[in-house]
């Protein structure tokens, strides 16, 4: 399974960004795709996750209500919808798919994409 972020870029206090999550080879094999991400020196934190089989939905305390995880029918594109975004958003972005289940744990997923910076500017 390979994972291709995209999406990040430079963006005022309360605007909106949508990465995009790519994924590519034996994608039957995803149980559920996550969003983590990442500032220097800090570990990586769950943002958000969704499920292959009927979407189902889990979202960091952070980022409820202004994120949105979704994904096409096709299984081949996760999306994450960042609205009203904070300075505090400001991070690295990576996608990552787990085999077996959906968790916040960084450690039990799989496959991981490459980062896409996201910087809110103040």
């Amino acid at each position: 399974v390979q994972l291709q972020a995209s999406g990040g870029g430079l963006v005022q206090a309360g605007g909106s960004l949508r990465l995009s999550c790519a994924a590519s080879g034996r994608t039957s094999s995803i149980y559920a795709i996550a969003w983590f991400r990442q500032v220097p020196g800090k570990e990586r934190e769950f943002v958000a996750a969704i499920t292959r089989s009927i979407g189902s939905t889990v979202y960091a305390n952070s980022v409820k209500g202004r994120f949105t995880i979704s994904r096409d029918n096709a299984w081949n594109t996760v999306y994450l919808q960042m609205n009203s975004l904070k300075p505090e958003d400001t991070a690295v972005y990576y996608c990552a798919a787990d085999r077996i289940g959906i968790t916040t744990n960084s450690k039990d997923y799989d496959y991981w994409g490459q980062g896409t910076q996201v910087t809110v500017s103040s």
